[in-house]
């Protein structure tokens, strides 16, 4: 749709204040003056892998995606929203004679604060979270989307910050044995992303890795949970499912590049896909596993030729409710590079911010990439956002000696409310790095900022 005016704010643009709010999870978020130069992506690649595809932003605004706030100077704040986690219209704001100009390609609500961005924010959210929004499937229609409560989640261990790509299933079981040895209070172990033969064979396991059975076993034969990474939308162009089923793509969705290869999106209006999607999570769940880490979900939100003429924003809920049927109900859903608004009332947990790195500054200067600066900014911006519609990850503990400015990010996961998880091999950390993570590792609050 095209944009058209929904609002003025009369102010001096230079004593205002623009919060943006990104639409997937290391989408930039955050507030700005006016003359601030607000972060935006350093290729077209990034465009598609951590902004929104469709719209990008024009010089000379600023834009959130269903979301966009104003602090004029006076102690208000204008602040203009989705209707409901279905219609996530992109928002903008630009100058125009001394006038903020508030335009919108689809149907917003205006709300008005006098107590500030911090309250504006967290009443805004609650109210979204008690909106009302039909399952694709039917099974929930006319519900809440919000959860009613925030159960306390305990601390994990994750491979991918140490281990990356390369991890073994040795790698889970050594860490597993130190987190009992050094008191870490680890309950459940992560298997990150490296243990697959190709992005999108999620039941096929690299060789290298050695035996997905056996490390799931040694955690919940210890006693504790175990997960697992998977992208469920992705189809990489190396894969299996890639060659043998391209009647299961969404047409002329192009994904971005990663992992040095290009990337489709997995059609899950189409019958024989869906059906594939959810026996994955039902033969993964009938190994143990029962925490779902399910990263770079924006491809599941891509515009495209689908089998059935669905809403990308449609198809996305529907291909999580069809995670959801295979893992089963009591099953952990944890979002991750995934759209925000589309996912409230659908995942238990969401990462809320860009990955972190063992270095303070992304390569690229684009704070969406992996860094503990982005990783900072964001999450903080969205704290408001734990115990109202999911529980917050602001990303993994990181304090082996060699991480940039570790003290800082402690301290930042220290401040947050949201969910626990070292990624260091645990055989790695110093006097401080132990002492740091035993004292982090504690799970999640119950209770919202």
């Amino acid at each position: 749709m095209p944009f058209s005016d929904v609002g003025e704010v009369r102010c001096h643009p230079h004593e205002a204040r623009v919060f943006e709010h990104g639409w997937q999870s290391w989408s930039p978020s955050g507030r700005y003056r006016w003359t601030d130069a607000p972060p935006r992506p350093a290729t077209e690649t990034i465009q598609v892998l951590a902004y929104r595809p469709e719209t990008p932003v024009p010089d000379g605004v600023f834009q959130g995606e269903g979301l966009l706030a104003i602090e004029p100077g006076d102690g208000s704040v204008e602040l203009w929203s989705a209707p409901d986690p279905l219609t996530v219209p992109s928002i903008r704001v630009r100058e125009d004679k001394g006038r903020l100009v508030v335009s919108a390609d689809g149907p917003v609500r205006h709300h008005r604060s006098e107590h500030g961005l911090g309250r504006a924010l967290r009443d805004w959210a609650d109210s979204m979270a008690g909106s009302t929004a039909g399952s694709t499937t039917g099974s929930t229609a006319g519900s809440t989307v919000g959860p009613r409560a925030f159960p306390a989640v305990p601390p994990m261990w994750c491979t991918w910050y140490g281990y990356w790509g390369k991890v073994t299933d040795a790698d889970v079981i050594e860490n597993l044995e130190l987190s009992h040895k050094h008191g870490l209070g680890a309950d459940m172990f992560l298997i990150d992303d490296g243990y697959e033969a190709e992005i999108g064979d999620w039941l096929e396991i690299r060789p290298e890795f050695g035996s997905l059975a056996r490390a799931v076993d040694a955690v919940t034969g210890a006693g504790h949970r175990a997960g697992i990474w998977t992208a469920p939308f992705l189809v990489g162009h190396r894969s299996r499912i890639f060659r043998e089923h391209p009647d299961w793509l969404v047409g002329g969705a192009y994904a971005g590049h990663m992992w040095d290869q290009d990337l489709a999106v997995l059609d899950v209006t189409h019958p024989e896909a869906a059906e594939h999607l959810v026996h994955v999570f039902r033969t993964l769940a009938a190994m143990g596993i029962s925490h779902f880490k399910l990263d770079f979900i924006y491809a599941g939100a891509l515009a495209g030729r689908r089998h059935e003429d669905m809403d990308p924003i449609a198809a996305y809920r529907l291909g999580l409710e069809l995670i959801r049927r295979g893992a089963g109900p009591g099953a952990t859903l944890h979002g991750c590079g995934a759209p925000m608004l589309p996912s409230i009332g659908l995942v238990d947990i969401m990462r809320v911010s860009p990955d972190i790195a063992p270095t303070l500054y992304p390569k690229s200067g684009d704070i969406s990439q992996p860094s503990q600066l982005g990783a900072r900014l964001t999450g903080a911006a969205r704290e408001f956002l734990h115990a109202r519609w999911w529980v917050n990850d602001p990303d993994c503990i990181m304090a082996r000696p060699e991480v940039e400015a570790r003290e800082e990010w402690a301290a930042h996961i220290e401040g947050t409310g949201g969910l626990r998880g070292s990624s260091d091999p645990i055989a790695a950390l110093d006097a401080w790095g132990l002492e740091t993570t035993r004292r982090l590792m504690v799970p999640t609050a119950t209770e919202p900022s």
